[in-house]
């Protein structure tokens, strides 16, 4: 699919020529942030509601689990027939799940339709890379992704307060259903453009060989999500998913991605460095404000609100930045103002701050990731071939999911066997292995 440039002093993303495509994609990608965020939030009353608390944590699970093969065998098959078939067989897979998720009449039910989304959300975000590189001019680029940051930044802010008020005003099913309903006109923004100009190629298949390893990643995604249900055999399965899921990575990532080789494949592993970094802290601030310094769930959230709206701003910085020696520049400074904010918060939590010190460090930390990881999705849809797009935008992905559940129960396991006893060591490990991950990012960064 060759892009149609029409000659333009000064071009937007809302030219005629990409309009469609730019404002389906936004959208795509607003929807599955509020998939992920929204009906998160909603996921209690959902479990109560079927009678599944026990398979609560499976709910969650089984959409990573799925979005992780998903991922893998839409690389191939945007490198091969174009991002068409990926696209339209993310939104079938998407809209088939919500559906079930939004009907269901039992928890496994609930299940399966989550496992089905799990497949569309992993197909989408990979063809979504792909379909946009090769459709809008690479100038473009850096403003779009922007515009991903922002459509993912707004259902952080609002999502739970708007998911609180369907299930209330309108019942749970409508966080499935509703979602359901606005795939249906954002489909005919995207697709007619995408099937004008599909591009097939001769690349060869890789996906019978990454299947089973995807497979494996998915199946150490399940156990990693479960740990905390698993008692005694908490720390054990833990280890033992962790080695799964690196020995998955280690097939499955472009070779040199785990030892930081220069270029695509440092780009690949920055993505996850910087994602768990990030993700791992923002999954205990809130604890620990409302648990052990008394404040409201409200006032809790607005340390995760300052950080998203910060992610936003960092993102549109980035968009403004043309020239590609200071985007370089930039985007090593981003991973420093994630490494300062990371530090900031994690001395706040070891008392040598007051506690608003927080939210300046967690508004730090979300520049920082708003400037660079923008930057390394279009880093990477510049420096892969062009029939390698898809399958480099599938490792960038599952980098970040792959890293994110890693860290997240590397530091839930030290926090769980640490919070008993000692509640401010516990806080203080999660915080120094994210402060870890951050330090490598920065010393990795001039390697892209």
């Amino acid at each position: 699919m060759h892009a149609t440039i029409h000659p333009e002093s000064n071009p937007s993303l809302f030219s005629p020529a990409w309009r469609n495509l730019s404002i389906g994609a936004t959208g795509l990608c607003s929807m599955m942030a509020f998939e992920a965020i929204g009906v998160a939030a909603g996921m209690p009353a959902v479990a109560t509601a079927l009678d599944g608390m026990a398979l609560y944590a499976l709910a969650f699970a089984s959409t990573l689990a799925g979005s992780v093969v998903a991922m893998v065998w839409s690389g191939n098959d945007c490198d091969r027939h174009g991002p068409f078939r990926s696209m339209a067989g993310g939104m079938l897979l998407f809209g088939i799940g919500l559906l079930l998720s939004g009907l269901a009449g039992s928890m496994p039910m609930l299940i399966m339709g989550r496992i089905i989304q799990g497949f569309g959300i992993g197909a989408l975000g990979v063809a979504l890379y792909v379909a946009t590189a090769r459709a809008i001019p690479p100038a473009l680029l850096p403003r779009l992704f922007a515009l991903f940051s922002s459509a993912w930044v707004v259902p952080a802010v609002i999502g739970p307060a708007i998911s609180g008020y369907i299930v209330e005003g309108l019942g749970w099913r409508w966080l499935f259903l509703g979602i359901f309903l606005l795939l249906l006109p954002t489909a005919a923004l995207v697709l007619p453009p995408l099937h004008r100009d599909r591009e097939p190629s001769a690349s060869a298949s890789q996906l019978p060989r990454a299947l089973p390893w995807a497979l494996l990643a998915a199946a150490g995604s399940v156990g990693l999500s479960l740990s905390g249900t698993a008692g005694h055999w908490a720390p054990l399965l833990v280890v033992i998913a962790l080695g799964v899921l690196a020995h998955a990575a280690h097939r499955l990532l472009p070779m040199g991605t785990l030892r930081l080789a220069r270029g695509l494949p440092t780009v690949i592993a920055l993505r996850g460095i910087n994602s768990s970094a990030f993700f791992l802290c923002e999954a205990f601030i809130p604890l620990w404000l409302h648990v052990e310094r008394g404040w409201s769930i409200t006032a809790a959230g607005l340390a995760l609100t300052s950080g998203a709206l910060s992610w936003s701003v960092g993102s549109h910085l980035q968009s403004r930045i043309t020239d590609e020696g200071h985007r370089r520049v930039w985007l090593e400074r981003g991973c420093l103002a994630l490494w300062i904010g990371v530090v900031t918060s994690g001395l706040t939590v070891l008392k040598f701050w007051p506690d608003w010190m927080l939210l300046v460090g967690w508004s730090i930390s979300g520049l920082g990731v708003g400037l660079s990881l923008p930057m390394l999705g279009v880093l990477t849809l510049k420096l892969a071939p062009r029939d390698q797009q898809g399958t480099y935008s599938s490792a960038l992905q599952l980098c970040a999911a792959l890293c994110t559940g890693a860290a997240l129960a590397a530091g839930g396991l030290g926090f769980s066997l640490l919070h008993s006893k000692t509640p401010l060591l516990a806080y203080a490990s999660v915080f120094i292995l994210a402060t870890g991950l951050a330090t490598l990012s920065v010393v990795s960064a001039p390697r892209t």
